[in-house]
């Protein structure tokens, strides 16, 4: 780890930046990370630490992306601080442990620190990057915290403003932030901090962790008869769930007994699956125009009056218990757009979406607005979710991320980052047994052990 012996480092030259967003919930998230840290610093210094939430930092959409905020960083603290470290809402910090690991490194040099993750196998979230070695690449797990050096803070800075950032998409954060970093060589690799965790924080193996995870939910009241739109976690589902395809064996066989009220979408109706025809023709791709007239229908008397409304493909894996859980945390009488983020632009005055695949929850009030706001397609085959992107983004209204939808398979994910979670989706059916999937990884059930998928006493992201 190059140790540098006898390196003095104050708290104050370290600049905290929680990864928080613009949804009341996650600000009240971010709020008390944020306290915790300043009373954790009171104990070790007279003057506290910058604590920054990141969503506060200006108007740019593209700040989430975090190379469009580096020249920014740099100005603001390149010349009195040392260390930028990024964390997330749910990770916990050791003040002190912190202190002393980062001591270790030498503070005038280029570093990228965090915990490593790494492909099992070249895949599509990562434009089949290193396809010949896809494990030799490593890129930070955001939930661990991760840090860069002052100096490479100002080096990327420089980077960033005398070469624009390319207007192309966003897909997987940390892989994509690594990547730059990497310059193909010319920058430094990720350096592996092993006190850099995602160990619950009351676990043995997090005794010598910097950074650990929550190791309880956040607790959110709530929710649910049919008749209110009130979500209780002991009845079934009270959303509208909206399919705009009629590929359903799967769904019959998996999670369709968990959804009270569904409706499957075709250009012309079956009543043997059943599926409802929108007068939309189906199209190859992008399926706008369908997503908009399921949007229409939602709001319609020909459906219940319900809070939230869930849209996805025909070869979307999900867990409705799960759903309803994380959807307790959500006020569905704000405008909220939720599922797995991506991005288009974001450096040059681009948008943020709600990747299709994984799944697209909107509350009532967004709907709402969306279609008082007169935005449309304009084609029925554009992009339905990066259409809605661009009708948000007008709009000013806010898509909020969860890392427990995902646009692809398990097995394009690395294995350490999803052991931390309790996943709501997967999406894709190639190459693998769906129901196989389903069982292993969003089945819920009591009875089964521990060892059987995952192992229940890491999921603290839920």
């Amino acid at each position: 780890m190059h140790v540098i012996h006898n390196n003095q480092l104050d708290l104050r030259e370290i600049v905290f930046i929680i990864q928080s967003q613009n949804n009341s919930f996650h600000v009240r998230q971010a709020d008390k990370r944020r306290a915790d840290l300043l009373k954790q610093a009171q104990g070790l210094t007279k003057k506290p630490p910058v604590v920054l939430l990141l969503h506060s930092l200006s108007h740019n959409e593209g700040d989430w992306s975090i190379l469009p905020l580096l020249p920014y960083l740099s100005y603001s603290f390149g010349k009195n601080s040392s260390w930028i470290v990024f964390l997330e809402e749910e990770t916990n910090v050791k003040m002190n442990t912190l202190i002393q690991v980062l001591a270790k490194f030498d503070k005038n040099k280029d570093w990228f620190l965090g915990k490593p993750l790494h492909d099992e196998e070249s895949t599509i979230i990562h434009h089949y990057a290193f396809a010949e070695n896809p494990s030799i690449f490593k890129y930070p797990d955001f939930a661990a915290a991760w840090a860069l050096s002052i100096p490479l803070v100002v080096r990327l800075a420089n980077k960033v403003r005398d070469e624009p950032l390319k207007s192309d998409f966003t897909i997987d954060l940390k892989h994509e932030v690594a990547l730059y970093i990497w310059d193909s060589g010319k920058g430094p690799d990720l350096t592996a901090v092993p006190e850099l965790c995602t160990e619950p924080e009351n676990s043995p193996q997090a005794l010598y962790c910097a950074t650990t995870l929550s190791s309880e939910p956040p607790l959110c009241v709530s929710i649910c008869s049919h008749s209110e739109s009130v979500f209780l976690l002991d009845v079934k589902p009270c959303i509208g769930f909206f399919l705009p395809f009629a590929l359903v064996p799967v769904i019959k066989k998996t999670w369709e007994k968990d959804a009270l009220f569904l409706e499957y979408y075709s250009d012309h109706a079956d009543p043997t699956i059943p599926t409802i025809n929108l007068g939309v023709p189906n199209t190859e791709r992008g399926h706008c125009g369908k997503t908009f007239a399921i949007l229409q229908r939602f709001l319609s008397s020909a459906v219940p009056n319900t809070k939230w409304l869930l849209i996805v493909d025909d070869d979307t894996l999900i867990s409705i218990p799960r759903l309803q859980v994380l959807l307790s945390c959500y006020d569905p009488s704000e405008p909220v757009c939720l599922g797995e983020r991506y991005g288009y632009g974001l450096s040059q005055g681009g948008y943020s979406y709600i990747t299709g695949g994984g799944g697209m929850v909107f509350s009532r009030e967004a709907v709402v607005r969306l279609l008082n706001s007169g935005c449309k397609c304009y084609s029925n085959d554009a992009p339905d979710d990066m259409v809605l992107g661009m009708c948000l983004n007008a709009l000013g209204l806010p898509v909020t991320h969860s890392p427990l939808f995902h646009q692809a398979r398990p097995e394009d994910y690395a294995r350490d980052f999803l052991a931390h979670q309790v996943p709501i989706s997967f999406h894709k059916h190639w190459n693998i047994d769906p129901i196989a999937v389903f069982n292993k990884w969003l089945k819920d059930d009591l009875r089964a052990n521990p060892s059987d998928g995952l192992n229940k006493s890491t999921k603290t992201e839920l």
